[in-house]
């Protein structure tokens, strides 16, 4: 393929812009049922082509754009100035890895690594689901499957994409995953490639979804925890003192009405807090690993309404007050949106100023971070070269990946309100951040609900 003009390039986006603001004006009432259905196949057929166009762009920003061009990592800084989720950025870029055109060291083009799928979806003839089908596939097939064998499947599946929709097309990846795979043999590689644990986002009712694969070690280890805190009567909430040690007498075990996975969910819960209670997972980021709760005087009063934990989670005041009953508790004052009298001499942030940091930012408060607290670095706003002092008020919540990017010419600055103020190089200014908010409001959505008079813009 050629290269192509900046002047081609965008004409060809323009002309792509002007007949999709025509199309989106136009009028179907004239057209009959099958000339609907045969419009909406030409419509999914675009849709499923699009993708083509973003998969180049998005190897070549990978392959050629630095950290600093970016001002982040690339899934960050697509998800940014998309506004998209970063889980989608990740996926966006494997797929432009799988189906994007390649080139070797020496600059010579090379095709796909999925030549017969990238093919299929330039044609459109196939959507993301069938995509995701293939690749999964791929993904679970161990690596006694030689090369030649994966690729002849590939394009299998591919074909046979075409005609089935992506459920159906699922199936037959799994006949075909038995077939060339009956034995199961799958080595160490496979399973560590598949382990791993996800915890969803909290629905409304602040319940989370729990999904993943574990290992046979891990499954192993989590029977064996089960077996003995999720038997009929262990680790009962409903009872007033639930049996932890030993085994639940006889009456207590009739009287468990809950299912077994109930059980499960309340024996997981026990064990995790006994580890915490234990004291020997020792330090995370200056304070002994714990559960940190921020609310207010009020709601606590009052027994209403919900609680942030340093992860990011919203608790229930019943579960908060539930928590207290045998927790060690702090508290955290602030006046103006100010801390009062956490300061000292010493470089390192106390253990003190980590938790008021956990109450005033809550997470990272680089613009669009939701990074919450557990995972955050303390950030010293005046370099501690140059103050030789650690006030509270002089520090703020960074994350891992944005701390260093204070250091890259980033400023970082507190406002009157206390909120901490990233302000970007210039280059970053007019690019990737155009249009951002200064501050970070993703973990105080309560703002955004308010008609506050505060300048966005006073320092």
């Amino acid at each position: 393929m050629s290269s192509s003009t900046r002047e081609e390039i965008l004409a060809v986006l323009d002309a792509l812009e002007d007949g999709l603001d025509r199309a989106c004006g136009l009028s179907f009432d004239a057209l009959t049922t099958p000339e609907r259905l045969a419009l909406l196949e030409r419509v999914e057929t675009l849709r499923r082509r699009l993708p083509v166009v973003e998969h180049e762009l998005i190897n070549q920003i990978g392959e050629q754009a630095t950290a600093t061009e970016l001002g982040a990592t690339l899934p960050r800084a697509l998800a940014d100035r998309l506004h998209i989720t970063r889980s989608d950025a990740s996926r966006r870029i494997t797929a432009a890895a799988d189906l994007g055109p390649r080139r070797a060291l020496t600059g010579q083009p090379l095709a796909p690594l999925l030549t017969a799928t990238a093919q299929a979806q330039r044609d459109g003839l196939l959507g993301d689901g069938h995509v995701r089908v293939i690749r999964e596939f791929l993904g679970r097939l161990p690596t006694t499957v030689d090369a030649h064998t994966r690729e002849h499947a590939e394009a299998h599946l591919a074909a046979l994409a075409t005609g089935f929709r992506p459920d159906e097309l699922a199936k037959l990846a799994q006949r075909l995953l038995d077939y060339l795979h009956p034995d199961g043999d799958y080595t160490d590689e496979h399973r560590a490639r598949r382990r791993g644990l996800t915890l969803g986002n909290q629905d409304i009712d602040g319940m989370s979804k729990l999904t993943g694969w574990l290992t046979p070690e891990a499954r192993a280890t989590l029977e064996a925890v089960l077996a003995k805190l999720a038997a009929p009567g262990m680790c009962n909430p409903d009872d007033q003192t639930p049996v932890i040690d030993g085994p639940a007498s006889e009456e207590t075990a009739q009287r468990d009405t809950r299912s077994n996975a109930q059980r499960q969910h309340d024996g997981l819960n026990a064990a995790l807090r006994a580890v915490l209670a234990s004291g020997k997972l020792g330090q995370h980021n200056g304070l002994p690993a714990s559960i940190i709760v921020s609310t207010t005087l009020r709601e606590l009063e009052s027994a209403t309404g919900k609680a942030l934990a340093g992860g990011g989670s919203l608790l229930p005041m019943a579960d908060v007050i539930r928590l207290a009953r045998h927790a060690h508790h702090y508290l955290a004052i602030f006046d103006k949106g100010k801390a009062i009298g956490l300061y000292h001499t010493k470089r390192l942030a106390s253990p003190g100023q980590r938790i008021v940091l956990h109450a005033k930012d809550r997470g990272c408060t680089r613009p669009g971070c939701d990074v919450p607290g557990y995972q955050c670095e303390v950030h010293h706003l005046t370099p501690y070269a140059a103050c030789r002092t650690t006030d509270v008020n002089d520090l703020t919540f960074a994350c891992g990946q944005d701390h260093p990017l204070a250091e890259r010419g980033w400023t970082t600055r507190k406002r009157a309100n206390g909120d901490t103020e990233w302000i970007p190089p210039p280059h970053l200014d007019s690019a990737v951040l155009r249009g951002q908010p200064r501050t970070n409001s993703y973990h105080h959505p309560e703002k955004l609900l308010c008609d506050g008079d505060e300048d966005d813009d006073a320092a």
